[in-house]
């Protein structure tokens, strides 16, 4: 099964089908056929949600939707991340929406990396569900509160606003999924690999047509510092195409340090691998930027192993490591280390101790917004402000309406500048 989710990778990211081994294009019209049927029922699913057939539900908070259009390795969880704390920073609390994925290592990294602040973390496929189970709990605030005179202003520590309830959600990979609405869309694009070859599931890496960028509020090309100019203006281009207004911002991430495998509070200097030897072990959705990030920190000789994104290690695999790593040793005269990501270690952190007697240790990186003109770092969290400033107005409205109270509606509309 790994074997042929790497084949059917493959398949999706090459741009001419004439250089692929005869396996690969025995499987293009099977695929072909799927990625067909695939569009069919995006389309009825669509047109079922459009014209009310499936219900949408409104949870009575602002939403915040990270997603994308293409498989995984486009920054989500680090952007959902990013987001979340500058929340509980500016005294709101947030509510992380995620799947629990593969056994839910995203969420047990931002815990890990959200400890201390006011974010809760809900796990589970049926998001409105977990909400209201949170919701229950904790409680939530009133958008109103929010607002003064119109605009959201920051709340210091100990205020109403900083508390235990829910302020605003943050649903981690929302895009597609169209039963709880979201008041921001924000989609994330590897630049590195953007659209693959232009294909929907399973010929190619698109969860939906690229005309699905015109639901998004803001797009965020993740990786662009590993990106030559010439091909972000390309992705620039073809974004514009679908939807000219649309807010570009550019990311990256920054590595900070690592942690030795089996002992997490240990926080180990980067210069550590500068001249060498390193095998980089990975099942994230990109490899690529992980690995060039490796390579950037003075090593000898950068390898790597890579499996399917979510890939859980098993014993075999383990073994297949160790192989590598003796022929690295081998070759090279010294003790190779074994780089992996936090992703692919809080997948499962025990099993990775079995690659003793080589020493295994963990990326930790932070994503940083690069600044380009007026698209910095201050223009992407003063956009976010605006946003929630108008969808938090947005629900007090909304509110206002379901009370059947037009003369609360018409005061809002004539107190709010």
């Amino acid at each position: 099964m790994e074997k042929l989710r790497r084949v059917v990778k493959e398949i999706a990211y090459v741009q001419d089908y004439t250089k692929l081994s005869t396996l690969h294009q025995s499987l293009i019209p099977i695929l072909s056929l799927a990625s067909s049927l695939y569009r069919v029922v995006l389309s009825i699913r669509h047109y079922l949600y459009h014209f009310g057939f499936f219900s949408k539900h409104r949870l009575p908070v602002p939403v915040i939707s990270v997603g994308n259009l293409t498989w995984g390795g486009n920054g989500k969880t680090p952007m959902v991340e990013f987001i979340s704390s500058w929340l509980a920073d500016s005294g709101i609390s947030p509510l992380i929406l995620t799947r629990g994925y593969a056994g839910g290592d995203e969420a047990r990294m931002l815990t890990r990396h959200l400890r201390g602040k006011a974010v809760k973390i809900g796990v589970g496929a049926n998001r409105a569900a977990t909400a209201a189970c949170f919701f229950k709990r904790h409680g939530y605030v009133d958008p109103r509160d929010y607002l003064v005179e119109g605009k959201w202003h920051e709340q210091k520590e100990g205020s109403r606003i900083n508390s235990r309830k829910v302020g605003v959600v943050v649903l981690d990979d929302g895009m597609q999924h169209w039963s709880l609405q979201r008041d921001i869309e924000i989609v994330m694009v590897n630049g590195l690999t953007p659209w693959g070859n232009h294909q929907i599931l399973p010929l190619g890496p698109l969860r939906e047509p690229l005309k699905a960028l015109g639901r998004a509020d803001v797009v965020v090309i993740h990786h662009a510092n590993l990106v030559s100019e010439h091909n972000l203006r390309d992705i620039k281009l073809m974004i514009r195409e679908v939807e000219n207004s649309l807010r570009i911002f550019f990311t990256r991430m920054s590595p900070s340090h690592f942690f030795e495998v089996g002992n997490i509070n240990t926080r180990i200097p980067l210069d550590i691998l500068c001249n060498g030897v390193v095998l980089c072990v990975s099942a994230i959705g990109s490899a690529n930027a992980f690995v060039q990030g490796i390579k950037k920190m003075g090593t000898l000789y950068v390898d790597r192993l890579d499996f399917s994104d979510h890939h859980s290690l098993q014993d075999t695999d383990i073994e297949i490591i160790k192989m590598k790593l003796k022929e690295l040793e081998d070759k090279f005269g010294s003790m190779p280390v074994v780089v992996i990501t936090e992703k692919d270690y809080d997948r499962d952190p025990e099993i990775l101790r079995h690659l003793s007697p080589y020493k295994a240790m963990a990326l930790c990186s932070e994503l940083q917004i690069i600044p380009c003109r007026d698209n910095g770092d201050d223009d992407f969290k003063k956009l976010l402000k605006e946003l929630v400033e108008g969808m938090t107005q947005l629900h007090v409205l909304l509110k206002l309406f379901r009370r059947k109270s037009m003369r609360g509606c018409m005061l809002f509309l004539y107190y709010s500048p």
